[in-house]
């Protein structure tokens, strides 16, 4: 079995299966079975694989096939240039959590203290706090996430202070004067319809924010103006069609309320001042 041989296989089996890009995941699994980059499939077509190749290789097709994603069967997935761990105890992060990334940037201050609540992978925070020289927090209620998070920023030299808490319940009133968060957005009763990537294999606590999706919103929007200090800024991910329940849970005190779309088009980024 060449390399080539390989690539068409796998390939071929995915458009049977209608899996999502059929060649560019052949190619990232049988990378992930050879620890090659791209560039060598290319450049040696005619290489026969190992034995212990072979064998991996299959048992990737077959667990691409059964559903799972890509990124946690190599463990790796890129988020602002960065290479993350990631493992089914946290969501896959995705290129529109990017946008939450850029808004932030953009409204910090040096040295400024940020809290990222709901941190999973620890995407979010690793990134400003490597693009920053922000003090940089995260909480998450899941531990096994966070051990995740710690993995991602010791690997990444990224100074991140991530702490397991319902939200913001373990800081003291006016902590911070940035809030990003991404919460779990995703009405249970969604559940049926998801993608069985996502519905089967994605942590649910990082998923559903409960029956009506808007759920984490309403709690974490009046812990905001709690740990917030005046002036500061609450930037949320928004989910499909939650803009405008969640831009009435802001009420009279917030100010230079601005949303950012994403490449699709669609409300992605809420950011609110809260007044000083």
């Amino acid at each position: 079995m060449t390399i080539l041989t390989a690539l068409l296989q796998g390939t071929k089996l995915f458009e049977e299966d209608s899996i999502a890009a059929p060649r560019l995941t052949a190619e990232v699994l049988l990378c992930h079975a050879l620890h090659r980059e791209r560039e060598y499939l290319y450049a040696h077509p005619e290489e026969e694989l190992t034995e212990v190749a072979w064998i991996h290789y299959g048992r990737y097709l077959h667990q691409r096939l059964q559903g799972k994603p890509t990124q946690y069967i190599t463990g790796h997935q890129e988020f602002y240039g960065r290479e993350f761990r990631v493992t089914p105890d946290v969501l896959i992060p995705r290129p529109e959590t990017e946008h939450l990334v850029e808004a932030t940037l953009t409204r910090l201050r040096p040295r400024d203290k940020v809290l990222d609540v709901g941190t999973g992978s620890g995407a979010i925070a690793i990134s400003v706090a490597l693009e920053t020289s922000a003090q940089v927090y995260a909480t998450d209620i899941s531990t096994a996430a966070l051990r995740i998070a710690n993995e991602n920023a010791r690997r990444l030299s990224a100074p991140v202070s991530f702490l397991a808490a319902d939200l913001t319940s373990c800081f003291a009133d006016a902590s911070f004067d940035l809030i990003a968060s991404n919460p779990p957005y995703v009405p249970k009763t969604d559940h049926p319809a998801l993608q069985r990537e996502v519905r089967d294999y994605e942590p649910e606590v990082a998923l559903f924010g409960g029956p009506s999706g808007l759920e984490l919103y309403e709690r974490l929007i009046p812990e905001a103006r709690r740990v917030l200090r005046p002036g500061g800024w609450l930037l949320l991910e928004l989910g499909y069609n939650s803009l405008d329940p969640v831009r009435k849970m802001l009420g009279p005190e917030c100010s230079e309320i601005t949303v950012q779309a994403d490449l699709a088009g669609l409300p992605r980024v809420l950011a609110a001042r809260f007044t000083p």
